[in-house]
């Protein structure tokens, strides 16, 4: 089965990343392929272009959607091994590398895969079919406090400890198998007055779980180093986070690159503050209303 993920910030993408032909880059997140095809096509017959997933069904789609090109490769595996990837393609630096983090259109829109708050699936969430842990384990097994914590950690829901204790209470009738049978607990925990205003009230618990299941966030940081000592010199990383989480991640580690001492390299900051979708992108994507860009370029401090 086919499936198309609309590229967010595509020609903001495109220039940040300054995609040259002949140039080798790697799409990180590869999803629905939308981001890689546009820089397939800037990357010309002479360039390389890997997308890498640790979603099956986003290489298989990859796989026979781009099966005529031969400077396509496609990686089934998580990008915090990007070392050991390139290493597997013997290539030993890159021009350019891409990050759109979080979870995928396609993921959100196919029901079973049970991200979504908003379609009845069993409750899921992870990104590689091949790991064990689900979120049905977490919200029927995690003591109270343990369900606190990631759900205020992960989701900076204020409601955190409301939310924990009701998952408790109503599991001890029986196990909380469905998406919408946890929104429903959701719903009890969170008072009136809140659910009446903001986003969906299981927003921030739905992303509290799933980045806890995937691991989103352990060893982020070090995978963006992996990949800035991977870029040749002027190679440039561009990051899309969806939440702040990720993104005080991304400004943190820039600024520190920026200034970096007893390296050859550092980074020069392209994005004096994050960038955001246009209005008109928005209207039409409502889900890159909290896309935020960065982007950096390496330079050889020697030269």
């Amino acid at each position: 089965m086919q499936y198309y993920h609309k590229p967010i910030m595509i020609k903001e993408v495109l220039n940040y990343l300054n995609v040259k032909e002949e140039g080798i880059y790697v799409d990180a997140t590869l999803g629905g392929a939308g981001h890689f095809q546009e820089i397939l096509k800037k990357a010309g017959e002479k360039g390389l272009v890997i997308g890498i997933d640790r979603d099956i069904e986003s290489i298989e789609n990859a796989k026979e959607k781009f099966k005529d090109n031969k400077n396509a490769i496609f990686v089934h595996d998580n990008f915090k091994n990007l070392k050991g990837i390139l290493k597997d393609l013997n290539i030993s630096s890159i021009d350019g590398i891409l990050y759109d983090l979080g979870v995928s259109s396609y993921q959100l829109d196919k029901e079973e895969r049970g991200f979504s708050y908003q379609k009845d699936a069993p409750l899921d969430m992870r990104m590689d079919t091949r790991q064990k842990l689900t979120a049905r384990d977490v919200v029927n097994t995690y003591d109270k406090e343990e369900l606190k914590r990631i759900i205020y950690e992960y989701g900076e829901e204020r409601f955190a400890g409301r939310i924990a204790n009701f998952i408790v209470e109503r599991r001890k009738n029986k196990p909380i198998e469905t998406t919408l049978e946890l929104v429903e607990v959701i719903k009890d925990a969170i008072p009136a007055k809140a659910r009446r205003k903001g986003p969906h009230p299981a927003k921030r618990t739905f992303q509290a779980l799933r980045i806890f299941v995937n691991e989103e966030l352990v060893g982020l940081e070090q995978a963006f180093k992996d990949a800035i000592s991977l870029l040749k010199d002027g190679g440039r990383i561009v990051v899309i986070s969806f939440h702040s989480l990720e993104d005080r991640i991304v400004k943190r580690l820039f600024n520190e690159f920026k200034k970096e001492g007893g390296l050859t390299y550092k980074l020069r900051i392209l994005t004096s503050k994050p960038v955001v979708p246009e209005e008109e992108e928005i209207i039409g994507n409502p889900r890159a209303r909290s896309a935020k860009l960065r982007a950096a370029e390496k330079f050889d401090v020697l030269k």
